[in-house]
């Protein structure tokens, strides 16, 4: 079965065919980043506009890696939710409209879900597992018993780890996207240049909860009672030491998780899971089977829209054409498949 996958749910305008959910024929992803560089950020304004543009010759490009034509594509399969409203209707309305004009089966796929099928593509992995989706809107660390079956086991009560490495970044004017910016400079620098203080979330939180507001606070407002004596306050010094704060208040939570939980496969998945600090620590615990998506399928694309596609309409499940948008996750501590 040849899925056509279409992911438009921020700023990457993204198309691909993939093969009985593993085999990625094609993959292409238009990013807009040149367009959203001078704001630091993501237009939204910008974002809907370019993926109106670009929708079209995307998908034809897709195609045509493929080698394939409409005819041979067995289903469509699109983000609906979550994501920015404007982005995600232009791919979504673009994949019911195909679908419907060549009476084709359609479903529409969870963002969240796509990112931690991405690893799947790559390899074999056995359900249950830890899940931790790491991105610019999301930090969320749950139980996966299923391809659909997510129950959320923490998240942030804040910002997101990815929202934090980019404001830091743009008040330091270190590059954008904030979060590569960050993890190049790191490598030069040293992470006990400041010590950052660790959210204390036992007023009010779950106990796998996680928080970044505080920390992005201590970085951009707070950072001369951080400094530590005798070293140089460079972008080097300033990116490691904020990023191994960052990365180990996700490690805290989700060790703990893994021991609570006694599951000790965790698989990744989200922009932020192509960090190399977050990689090096996880692999440095011992005990854990530690899983990562390849780098190209960190960030968001249509390959792993298109593989989890598959598995919905492998098991005969399709969407109403009349499914609509929805800029949230879906529930709160439970998502999976998806509603109209």
């Amino acid at each position: 079965m040849k899925v056509l996958g279409i992911e438009s749910s921020c700023d990457e305008t993204a198309a691909a065919v993939v093969e009985d959910g593993r085999v990625i024929v094609s993959n292409v992803v238009a990013t807009q980043i040149p367009f959203h560089a001078t704001y630091n950020g993501v237009v939204p304004e910008i974002a809907s506009r370019k993926h109106t543009e670009w929708i079209l010759p995307v998908v034809k490009q897709a195609l045509s890696e493929a080698n394939l034509t409409l005819d041979e594509i067995d289903g469509i399969a699109a983000t609906n939710r979550p994501g920015l409203m404007g982005s995600l209707l232009v791919g979504l309305t673009f994949a019911k409209t195909l679908a419907w004009s060549l009476d084709k089966p359609f479903i529409a796929v969870n963002h969240m879900l796509g990112h931690l099928y991405a690893a799947h593509l790559d390899r074999d992995i056995e359900y249950p597992y830890l899940g931790l989706l790491v991105s610019g809107g999301h930090s969320i660390i749950c139980k996966v018993s299923g391809y659909d079956d997510i129950e959320v086991l923490g998240t942030t009560m804040d910002d997101a780890v990815g929202e934090a490495f980019d404001k830091v970044a743009k008040f330091y004017g270190f590059g954008y996207p904030g979060g590569v910016a960050i993890d190049k400079l790191a490598k030069s620098g040293d992470p006990k240049a400041a010590r950052f203080p660790l959210p204390n979330l036992y007023k009010g939180g779950h106990e796998y909860d996680v928080s970044y507001s505080g920390l992005k606070t201590a970085a951009i407002n707070q950072i001369d009672q951080f400094w530590n004596p005798g070293f140089e306050r460079t972008p080097e010094n300033i990116a490691a030491s904020f990023q191994e704060t960052a990365v180990r208040i996700l490690l805290s939570r989700l060790l703990k998780a893994s021991r609570d939980t006694g599951l000790t496969r965790i698989v990744a998945g989200g922009g932020v899971a192509a960090n190399s600090r977050l990689r090096a620590l996880l692999a440095e615990e011992k005990g854990l089977e530690c899983i990562f998506p390849p780098l190209k399928l960190c960030t968001d694309n249509g390959a792993m829209i298109a593989g989890l596609g598959y598995r919905y309409l492998a098991d005969g499940i399709t969407s109403p054409l009349d499914t609509a948008a929805n800029a949230r996750v879906e529930g709160f501590r439970k998502f999976g498949r998806p509603r109209a």
